[in-house]
């Protein structure tokens, strides 16, 4: 009985060796630092209403790390935002604001258990400088153009894996950008005698019918060569959207770019002509010519400030061709407009938009009279929508005593983009897209 109790005792006691050491062993692991691969982050970019924001990082840990193994907190982001352009680049740089933390998939979605990847979105708004991926030059080229954003990542806390903690990292090497909606568009040029025009277009997907074709015209701060500024410097992307898709079937989107400036005249600026005229109806006819599923009775024209008047000038010259227009603070001076030109517009739909209290375009010698002179001629279908001014509609950014934040008077085009505008036609009240949509020869 003795030996018998004496043989347990011992057993036990192996028994509590082996589990202290087995314990000590899982403990050690658990607190082992781990090594990753080489890290990196990718930006995504978004195209808001007041110009493209980088809203959040994606980082590449190097190792996998289980769900909810992140937080706000556990690391700091910073950013230095530089120009070229400029004598002095440096525009700004600082710490920007983590609102959300996830581990996810290469792409930035969520993951479902573990991932490589953590996804850091980020404070952006119209009012928050450390969020921009752009700027206006207007010292010395007069264009906007995409920023160099330098972020550096540093790990503020450890990561729990099953086989360790990952600590200590920073992460300061950029391996790409996604610019959503504007990747969707693919981007070329065309040359005519001695102009030369690149251009971004969408091409919707094929469905074995007529789509109708959206060109747009950029403002005065989109010119040069590079034909992503166009539809990035404001929401001009927004056509591309599944939202504003909708309303046309899937429609053809058209964004040339000029080297300067559409009110480039062949006298002066803004003389009521343009040297890119010309050019510009070739390469429609030719994007037309090579796109056979284009539908020739719904080609649509529109346009903001310098490409508002670049709009008046098409639809004076080539009533006929367009179905519609929708000149957005347009900038063609009344004064320049003939009573014979009027009489040649008058039977183009066109749907004018603009805000009152407009700093750069007086509505009162531009958008507002050409108006009144195309009703009095007897235009049978021309709209006019006056805003006071131009403020956020998404309820999302407000001034600080609770009223909605009010971008510069000028950018009425927020209001095209976002498709807030609307008007009461026989009764029956209509946004902006759905009268566009509706329009053919």
């Amino acid at each position: 009985m003795f030996k018998k109790m004496k043989k347990q005792a011992r057993k036990a006691f192996l028994l509590s060796i082996v589990a202290c050491t087995t314990f000590s062993f899982s403990s050690g692991v658990m607190a082992k630092e781990m090594k990753t691969q080489p890290t990196s982050y990718q930006t995504v970019t978004e195209i808001e209403d007041w110009g493209p924001a980088i809203t959040k990082v994606i980082v590449d840990l190097g190792r996998p790390v289980p769900v909810k193994s992140v937080t706000t907190d556990t690391f700091d982001v910073n950013v230095k935002i530089s120009d070229p352009r400029l004598a002095q680049p440096l525009l700004n740089q600082g710490e920007r604001k983590v609102t959300k933390a996830y581990v996810s998939d290469k792409n930035g979605k969520p993951a479902k258990a573990t991932g490589k990847y953590v996804v850091l979105e980020m404070e952006f708004g119209p009012n928050v400088p450390l969020s921009t991926a752009m700027n206006y030059d207007w010292q010395k080229t007069g264009f906007n153009d995409w920023t160099d954003n330098e972020y550096t990542i540093t790990q503020q806390k450890a990561i729990a894996t099953p086989a360790g903690k990952i600590s200590g990292l920073t992460i300061d090497t950029f391996s790409g950008g996604v610019r959503e909606l504007v990747d969707e568009f693919s981007t070329g040029e065309a040359t005519y005698g001695d102009v030369t025009l690149t251009y971004a277009d969408f091409e919707p997907k094929k469905d074995n019918k007529k789509n109708p074709l959206v060109i747009w015209l950029h403002g005065a701060g989109e010119g040069g060569t590079d034909p992503t500024i166009p539809i990035s410097g404001n929401k001009a992307v927004n056509w591309a959207s599944d939202d504003i898709q909708s309303y046309f079937g899937g429609a053809y989107v058209l964004a040339p770019q000029t080297p300067t400036f559409w009110m480039d005249g062949e006298t002066g600026f803004g003389d009521g002509t343009s040297k890119y005229e010309d050019a510009l109806m070739s390469l429609i006819e030719d994007y037309v010519s090579n796109n056979k599923d284009i539908d020739t009775d719904r080609i649509y024209i529109g346009g903001d400030s310098n490409g508002g008047y670049m709009t008046m000038l098409m639809i004076r010259d080539y009533p006929e061709y367009f179905a519609a227009a929708i000149p957005t603070c347009e900038a063609l001076a009344d004064t320049l407009i003939t009573n014979e030109q009027i009489e040649d517009m008058k039977n183009v739909p066109t749907w004018f938009v603009t805000a009152a209290n407009d700093p750069v375009v007086d509505v009162n010698q531009y958008t507002v009279p050409t108006y009144e002179r195309l009703v009095e001629a007897g235009a049978p279908n021309v709209h006019l929508s006056l805003f006071d001014n131009v403020v956020d509609t998404s309820g999302l950014y407000k001034n600080d005593d609770g009223t909605p934040y009010e971008y510069n008077g000028h950018w009425s085009w927020i209001y095209v983009y976002n498709n807030d505008v609307k008007t009461t036609i026989d009764g029956k009240e209509i946004t902006l897209m759905e009268w566009l949509a509706n329009q053919s020869k």
